[in-house]
């Protein structure tokens, strides 16, 4: 391991951190509030603490991948341990679980929070909250690479440690361009979100938290009642549509516009089954509500449609209480949070990519029992035949995902939650949903958990966030040896 390398670039991440806060810091000069001075405080600190490590002299060693998971998860731990100075200088919580805990689920994009009344706490407090979303949706160290233009293939090993999926698709020759790329791409449909919300009636203000909530898939309000408050069909709409093309992957993004062809979606055998799931659970959803005696209409549809979208995008926005809907669409939402969205997007989860491969492995599979000689090799869109030890991974993958929401549901069952509830915040904090069902329902939050509890969960989201092996290779000692 070359300690002097990880230290040196952990060192600048923690201080693109400590200039983040300054942007609520304004937000607080701007409404008049005295939370300047907790963000003041606070990038002062995190600055201070980051400049100190940045300057630390390295030799000129390659940056591998084992490097790679320590830098980005250790810079994941600082950001969530210094993005909780503003919530503690402030008084928006007074424990350190409490802070801890909302900042790692605005970072990894989970949504899930222990904010009791949310409107009592200043905007800028809720701004600095919705920010860690919409940093963590593309992701701090892919935005480290973004701006860093010597990073070279060092850069690589960093992007795919964070980046979603078992394969980080280059853009471009070069890692930075291709950060700045899906960083761009990001920020082109943030923007168009916000102006958007703004022409359908919202403040720019709330356009801006709402859009950071949508785009990083993370589901922060400004509301009690989340998307629920705002009773226009329009803006409704817009966090549905927004939330679906956050759910997809921006690289395919790119290729549309490279290609000058919309049509290039639908090469993407990805893309395909994730849009069929949304329909097709949509429908489902629909019906259900209907057999259960809602009126039929474009309410209801449009309520089944964000609650389906929000779901298995994990973003965790709630137009209703979808807890107290009927057993069968209760139990299709809980089967969404495995889904997530597709490779490269800002969804959690499992994502659509990896079931479409365990899809056509199990398919495969059958074919081989009646075929035993015959080659049925697992092809996924362009990428074309994948090989044997990648379809292995994500088998694996998929396993120990599940293999860790049933340890998490023990876990947490043991600190006095009930079974469903237990598995219930297990799914929803590792596949970086947010709100789940009965005692962390979308009517409730998770403010009432023991300590012990919260800090599980906290883990959980990184873990889930990270997609598991960044996070549990630093556990190995062969890791830290060489």
């Amino acid at each position: 391991m070359h300690y002097r390398l990880v230290f040196q670039i952990l060192g600048k991440i923690i201080i693109l951190i400590g200039l983040s806060m300054l942007l609520p810091l304004l937000v607080a000069f701007y409404f008049q509030e005295r939370e300047w001075q907790a963000f003041a405080w606070s990038a002062l600190i995190t600055i201070a603490a980051g400049i100190p490590l940045s300057l630390y002299p390295s030799r000129n060693e390659e940056l591998r991948r084992r490097e790679g998971c320590a830098i980005v998860t250790l810079s994941w731990v600082a950001a969530a341990i210094f993005g909780s100075l503003p919530y503690l200088f402030s008084d928006a919580f007074p424990h350190f679980a409490d802070a801890l805990f909302e900042t790692v689920s605005g970072f990894t994009t989970t949504g899930a929070s222990v904010m009791t009344d949310i409107e009592s706490h200043s905007r800028s407090i809720l701004f600095w909250r919705s920010l860690t979303h919409w940093l963590g949706g593309m992701g701090i160290v892919v935005l480290f690479v973004a701006l860093l233009s010597h990073m070279g293939a060092g850069g690589l090993q960093m992007l795919q440690a964070e980046a979603p999926g078992p394969v980080t698709e280059k853009i471009k020759p070069r890692i930075q361009e291709t950060a700045k790329i899906l960083w761009s791409t990001y920020l082109i449909l943030s923007v168009l979100e916000i102006l958007l919300l703004w022409a359908a009636g919202l403040s720019l203000y709330e356009a801006v938290i709402h859009t950071f909530g949508t785009m990083a898939t993370g589901g922060f309000s400004s509301k009690n009642a989340s998307i629920g408050y705002y009773t226009s069909a329009a803006v409704q709409w817009i966090i549905t549509v927004f939330m679906f093309l956050a759910g997809i992957n921006f690289a395919l993004y790119y290729q549309v516009l490279r290609r000058r062809s919309p049509l290039y979606f639908w090469r993407s055998p990805e893309f395909k089954l994730y849009s069929a799931l949304i329909v097709i659970a949509t429908i489902i959803v629909a019906a259900d509500l209907i057999l259960a005696g809602n009126r039929p209409g474009e309410h209801l549809v449009r309520t089944a449609a964000f609650q389906v979208v929000s779901i298995i995008t994990t973003t965790g926005y709630v137009t209703a209480d979808y807890d107290a809907w009927p057993s069968l669409s209760r139990a299709l939402l809980f089967i969404l949070m495995f889904i997530g969205g597709c490779y490269g997007s800002t969804g959690g989860a499992i994502k659509v990519g990896r079931w479409l491969v365990v899809l056509k492995n199990g398919l495969a599979e059958l074919f081989r029992t009646i075929h035993p000689h015959a080659l049925f090799p697992v092809r996924f869109g362009n990428t074309g035949v994948l090989k044997e030890n990648l379809v292995l991974n994500i088998l694996q993958f998929v396993c120990l995902y599940l293999l860790l929401f049933a340890a998490g549901t023990l876990a947490i069952a043991m600190t006095g939650l009930g079974l469903e509830d237990a598995a219930s915040a297990a799914a929803a904090t590792l596949g970086n949903v947010g709100p789940g069902l009965g005692a962390v329902g979308p009517a409730q939050n998770y403010a009432h958990l023991p300590v012990a509890s919260k800090y599980l969960l906290s883990w959980l989201m990184l873990v889930g966030r990270l997609e598991i092996y960044t996070v549990l290779a630093l556990f190995l000692r062969t890791t830290w040896r060489g």
